[in-house]
């Protein structure tokens, strides 16, 4: 017991020293007060209430359905996008989670899980599937879309730092502490801003409190296209603007 507890302590002094080291490039978040705006995801239930009362939010009918398979963001969890994913649904889609519960980060493990999981759904569907990805899971989507080109119709990342330091963001010191390892130290970390060999749209937002914007739009070459949004990082899972910019991409996303 006593081996079992110093070996516990051990690993949270180590992951407490990696959340507390600095950084060496002097990179930079989105200001302070934008970070401090996110917190007004808490008062969503009470908006999405508010909408089904007074000002019910109707999704318009896909011209172009599709199988979409969902990414959730770090931290999270499917349940998280649930209601992202039944608004697209009620577009006439079909919508799939990512089948790896919650996203604790980069592992080859669970990129293996999500390449099976993808070509299960391709095969499934009988077509490419459209990845939707939030925040981290919009890095996990670009890298699909790199190994497996030919399951996948369209990427579209929200709030995603696929682009520049890795640092410029206020949440690297909270994923390093949970992941247990330097973000810098990822394995696939140089190959992020690549684009892969399918469309790829970035939507990205001046207001994310959480990720540089310069981050998730990207620059040309690295995306084929950057969509501006009004919302907040984690409004990018649930705000009807958000929502609505990903129906519409789906819908764009080129026949085979």
């Amino acid at each position: 017991m006593y081996g079992f507890t110093a070996l516990a302590d051990s690993e949270w002094a180590r992951r407490i020293e990696l959340a507390s080291e600095p950084d060496p490039d002097g990179s930079t978040g989105p200001r302070l007060w934008l970070l401090l705006r996110e917190l007004g995801y808490m008062i969503e239930p009470v908006r999405r209430l508010y909408r089904s009362l007074f000002k019910p939010f109707r999704m318009a009918k896909a011209q172009n359905p599709r199988m979409v398979m969902v990414l959730p963001g770090f931290g999270t969890n499917p349940i998280k996008m649930r209601y992202f994913a039944r608004r697209l649904e009620d577009a006439g889609h079909t919508v799939k989670r990512w089948g790896c519960g919650y996203n604790w980060g980069f592992s080859e493990d669970l990129f293996s899980q999500l390449e099976n999981r993808l070509l299960d759904l391709h095969q499934r569907a009988g077509a490419p599937v459209v990845l939707v990805g939030w925040s981290l899971g919009g890095l996990y989507a670009r890298e699909l879309a790199k190994r497996q080109p030919d399951a996948v119709a369209k990427v579209i990342s929200m709030g995603s730092p696929f682009s520049g330091n890795l640092r410029a963001n206020n949440v690297w010191r909270i994923y390093q502490a949970v992941a247990g390892h330097r973000i810098a130290d990822v394995k696939i970390a140089a190959q992020l801003s690549r684009k892969p060999p399918v469309e790829t749209v970035a939507l990205w937002s001046p207001r994310d409190g959480a990720i540089s914007p310069r981050s998730a739009a990207g620059y040309p070459g690295e995306r084929d296209r950057a969509v501006a949004l009004r919302c907040s990082h984690m409004g990018f899972s649930y705000s009807p603007e958000a929502i609505r910019a990903v129906a519409r991409e789906i819908d764009w996303a080129d026949e085979d």
